[in-house]
């Protein structure tokens, strides 16, 4: 896929209050540390991440992905009457029916006129939603669009840890398989889209790709969708290992993909950021790409895994503390259980700073 009139004009982002390090959940998990003879630090050792940030008891996604979506829509002096698509991108969501997307437009007061729905598909939802929107704004169907996603952790990482407490035959292999959940942050971003006539900023995002390995479908999976009921419990089950490995493979073909597209060699790559899952999985990523890691930015030793907003938030922030003094060639790199891959390319120019709330 390629574009010629799509603007990325700005991203807002919002971060939760709550600093909650790896050491506060491994003191949590002593009960099992001492019964399987593990020792604290593991977490921290075995992911980079040193800590995650949850919301604030009674947050629901519409929330943080409108306190996000206001962000974007101040930085990029767009009036929310202009917005003529909104998709709500995050696995988290309020409820099952309707779409959180509804309650995001109505507390943003956008106009009636917009398009309004729900894209979820794992870590990779924001990036689906900027192709969809993409696709929208090339075709001409509308001028002016916005991403939101919010990402809620702290369900799915008490719920994890309620289990294997109060589990009375808990072994190495089920913590194994829940290591992953634990490594889950909270946060929220958006991004306002714009066809090349009504853009202020002029970042253009050029093309990208997508791949797929669905054979790989059974290595992270989630418990049924409860939304944000009281008392509600969410588990995941991960093979972490094997999707390591699967997940690098994938994104190796889907990077000679994206070179053939985009016509860029890794030299040319002046910016990365990808999705945010540990030290591990970038340090394999980046070998298997062969792309000068210097050239990324990352955030999971301080937020974690967030979900659908791991990649643009990372962007979003990397580009607010460094931003370009000249035009810079930009690669995202998402990757999402499933197996699927998406990597889009932009060109981002000197420009004024993202807005953000920390």
């Amino acid at each position: 896929m390629q574009y010629s009139q799509v603007r990325l004009e700005a991203f807002g982002y919002s971060l939760p209050e709550h600093v909650v390090s790896s050491a506060d959940l491994e003191r949590q998990l002593a009960v099992v540390y001492e019964k399987l003879n593990l020792h604290e630090g593991r977490l921290e050792m075995m992911t980079g991440i040193r800590e995650r940030r949850f919301w604030s008891n009674g947050t629901l996604p519409s929330d943080a992905s409108t306190r996000a979506g206001r962000q974007a829509l101040d930085a990029a002096g767009v009036p929310p009457e202009d917005v003529e698509c909104l998709i709500h991108t995050s696995v988290s969501r309020d409820f099952l029916e309707p779409a959180t997307a509804s309650v995001v437009h109505h507390h943003l007061g956008l106009s009636p006129r917009a398009v309004v729905y729900d894209i979820s598909n794992a870590c990779l939802g924001f990036v689906n939603g900027m192709i969809t929107l993409a696709n929208m704004i090339e075709l001409g169907q509308v001028r002016r669009g916005l991403i939101v996603a919010g990402e809620s952790s702290r369900q799915l990482v008490e719920s994890t840890i309620h289990d294997l407490v109060n589990d009375p035959h808990v072994t190495r292999q089920k913590l194994k398989r829940a290591f992953s959940s634990l490594t889950i942050g909270s946060g929220a971003v958006a991004l306002v889209m714009s066809h090349a006539t009504l853009s202020v900023t002029g970042h253009r995002l050029l093309g990208g790709v997508v791949r797929t390995s669905t054979e790989d479908h059974n290595l992270c999976r989630g418990t049924a969708d409860t939304g944000f009921a009281p008392n509600a419990s969410m588990l995941m089950n991960t093979d972490a290992e094997t999707l390591l490995n699967s997940g690098c493979a994938l994104a190796a073909d889907t990077w000679q993909d994206f070179r053939k597209v985009l016509g860029w060699s890794a030299d040319d790559v002046d910016r990365s950021y990808g999705h945010q899952v540990g030290a591990t999985h970038r340090d394999r990523l980046y070998e298997a790409l062969g792309l000068d890691p210097a050239k990324d930015y990352s955030t999971f030793d301080s937020l974690g895994n967030v979900g659908s907003v791991s990649l643009p938030l990372t962007m979003a922030m990397g580009l607010e503390r460094d931003p370009p003094s000249a035009p810079a060639r930009v690669a995202m790199l998402g990757i999402g259980s499933g197996l699927n891959c998406i990597m889009l390319g932009a060109e981002w120019q000197p420009s004024r700073s993202r807005a953000a709330d920390a």
